[in-house]
C-alpha cells in the first residue's frame, strides 16, 4: 500500500519543483507543470521551451490540465482523510462502539477509553466477509429476475404467435360468411387487435420493469464489488451507505393468469355468434376448448372442438391456466348454474376421460381423476374397463361399448350424469354440492407408441335461428 502511494506521490510531481502539481497546464508536448513554474522557467527568455523535453511552444499561455488538477486534489484529499483531523497521526485503528477511525493518540482519550477497538485492516476483513455474505441473496436474486425475463420474453413471443394464428382462423372463418359479413369481421378483427394491444403493451411493461430491477440489482452489485476493492479507509467512510445498498426489498416476480391472448374468446363458436340474426340452421358446438389450459403433448384444432395426443412435446408457455403433466384440457367457459350438456365423441378410442372439473384443480405435477381432487369424470383404460372416478372409484358394466358420450351437468341439484346418445341409456350419476365454476374437462388419454392418436370430438348439434 505505501509503495504504491509513494509511486503515486512522485507521478503527480511537478518536474521543476518537485512538488505536488498546482494549478497545472499541459503543453502540446503533453508534458505538464505548474502554472507559477513554467512562468518562471520561460521568465526573460525570447522563446519558449518545455523545461523537460525542450520542444519550442507556440503558445504563451498553455490550458490547464483539467484532468490532472482533479486526480491530485483527490489524491490530496484521499492523502487528509488518513490522517486524524485533531492530531495529524494515521488512521490506524477502529472504534466497534462509535463506529470511528482512530489514530494512537485518539485512542488513549476519554472518549474512547474501555471501548472496543480494533486494527484497521481486521475491521476491513470483517467487514468485507459480511458483505459477502450480503451479496449472496442479490446475486440470487437477480437470478431470479434474469430468468422470469426470459419466461416474460417467451411469453411474449407464443402471444405474437397466437395472434397471428388467431387472426389467420378469424379470416378463414369470416371468408366462408361470403361479403355481407365483412362487417362482423372487421369487428371481431378490431377486438382481437385491442387485445393484442393491450396485452403486448402489459407484457412490455413487464419486461421493461424486470428489465430496469435486472438493471438496479446489477448496478447495486457492482457498486458494492467497486467498494470493496477500495482503499481501506475509503471502504470504511462508506461501508454503512455500502451496507444499506446491499439491503434488497425487490419482491420476487410472479406470472400470473390471463396474460395470453384469449383464443377461445374469439373462435368459440364463432359462425354462430355472428350468424345469429340469419335464416336458417346454423351448426353449433356447445363447449369448446381453451388451449391455454392444454397440457404440451395434446393439439387442439383451429376451430376449439377437438384433442388429441401427438405423443410429441410442444414447446409451450408454462402458464398458470395450463396442465404440466396431466393429459387434460378444459372448456373454454366455466359454470356455476343452471342446466348444461354436451356431448363427446370416442369412436373406438382405446382411452379417454370426459367430464368436469373445478376451476381449482391442481394443474402442475401428477394428477389422479379424484372426487376429493376436483374431478366429475368417467373413463375407459385399456380398451374395455370404463370407471368412475368417484369416492371410492367405480367400476362400470355397459352392455354396448359407446361411441359417444352426453354429459348432463345440473348445477343447482349437484348432479354430473352421463349417457349413451345411442339408446340415451345411464350410464352414471356424480351426486354432490359444488361451489365455484365448472368446467368441461377432456382428457384423449395416453398416446404411447402411437397406440391412441384418434381425436377426441365435441359433437356439433344443429340450431334452428329464426329472425323476427
Amino acid at each position: 500500500m505505501s509503495a504504491a502511494a509513494s509511486s503515486l506521490d512522485e507521478e503527480l510531481c511537478c518536474s521543476v519543483c518537485s512538488d505536488l502539481f498546482k494549478d497545472p497546464v499541459v503543453l502540446k508536448c503533453s508534458h505538464s507543470f505548474c502554472r507559477v513554474c513554467l512562468q518562471k522557467c520561460w521568465e526573460g527568455k525570447s522563446s519558449q521551451q518545455c523545461p523537460f523535453c525542450r520542444r519550442k511552444s507556440s503558445v504563451t499561455d498553455p490550458p490547464l490540465n483539467l484532468i490532472l488538477k482533479n486526480i491530485v486534489d483527490a489524491h490530496q484529499k484521499q492523502k487528509s482523510e488518513s490522517r486524524c483531523s485533531l492530531h495529524g497521526e494515521k488512521l490506524l485503528l477502529f472504534c466497534e462502539d462509535d463506529e470511528e477511525l482512530l489514530c494512537v493518540v485518539c485512542q488513549t482519550s476519554r472518549k474512547h477509553r474501555n471501548h472496543q477497538l480494533c486494527p484497521v485492516e481486521e475491521t476491513v476483513q470483517d467487514n468485507k466477509e459480511d458483505l459477502r455474505a450480503s451479496l449472496i441473496p442479490l446475486k440470487e436474486k437477480l437470478e431470479k429476475f434474469t430468468k422470469m425475463k426470459q419466461e416474460f420474453e417467451e411469453r411474449a413471443k407464443h402471444m405474437k404467435s397466437q395472434s397471428q394464428q388467431t387472426e389467420k382462423k378469424i379470416k378463414e372463418e369470416f371468408h366462408e360468411l361470403h361479403e355481407f359479413l365483412r362487417e362482423e369481421e372487421e369487428i371481431r378483427l378490431a377486438i382481437l387487435r385491442v387485445e393484442k394491444m393491450e396485452k403486448s403493451e402489459r407484457m412490455n411493461e413487464k419486461i421493461e420493469n424486470i428489465s430496469k430491477q435486472v438493471s438496479t440489482l446489477s448496478e447495486k452489485i457492482r457498486d458494492i464489488e467497486e467498494a470493496m476493492g477500495a482503499e481501506d479507509i475509503s471502504f470504511l467512510m462508506t461501508f454503512k451507505e455500502t451496507k444499506e445498498k446491499a439491503q434488497c426489498s425487490l419482491q420476487d416476480p410472479e406470472l400470473e393468469s390471463g396474460v395470453l391472448i384469449d383464443v377461445a374468446k374469439h373462435l368459440g363458436s364463432l359462425k354462430f355468434r355472428v350468424c345469429e340474426n340469419m335464416l336458417g340452421t346454423l351448426q353449433y358446438t356447445p363447449v369448446t376448448l381453451d388451449p391455454n389450459t392444454a397440457a404440451p403433448w395434446l393439439s387442439v384444432s383451429d376451430d376449439l372442438t377437438s384433442v388429441r395426443n401427438t405423443d410429441v412435446y410442444q414447446q409451450l408457455p408454462d402458464n398458470p391456466e395450463r396442465f404440466s403433466c396431466c393429459v387434460g384440457v378444459l372448456g373454454s367457459e366455466g359454470f356455476n348454474s343452471g342446466k348444461h350438456s354436451w356431448e363427446v365423441e370416442v369412436g373406438d378410442k382405446p382411452e379417454w376421460t370426459a367430464g368436469v372439473a373445478a376451476e381449482s384443480v391442481n394443474r402442475k405435477g401428477g394428477i389422479r381423476y379424484k372426487l376429493e381432487n376436483g374431478f366429475w369424470v368417467v373413463g375407459l383404460r385399456e380398451g374395455d374397463v370404463y370407471t368412475a372416478c368417484d369416492s371410492p372409484q367405480t367400476r362400470l358394466r355397459l352392455e354396448r361399448k359407446p361411441q359417444r358420450i352426453r354429459v348432463q351437468l345440473d348445477y343447482d341439484r349437484g348432479e354430473v350424469s352421463f349417457f349413451n346418445p345411442a339408446d340415451m341409456s345411464l350410464i352414471y350419476t356424480f351426486k354432490g354440492t359444488f361451489t365455484g365454476s365448472l368446467f368441461p374437462f377432456f382428457s384423449p388419454g395416453v398416446n404411447d407408441d402411437g397406440s391412441n392418436p384418434e381425436v377426441l370430438q365435441i359433437f356439433p348439434v344443429k340450431v334452428s335461428v329464426t329472425v323476427m
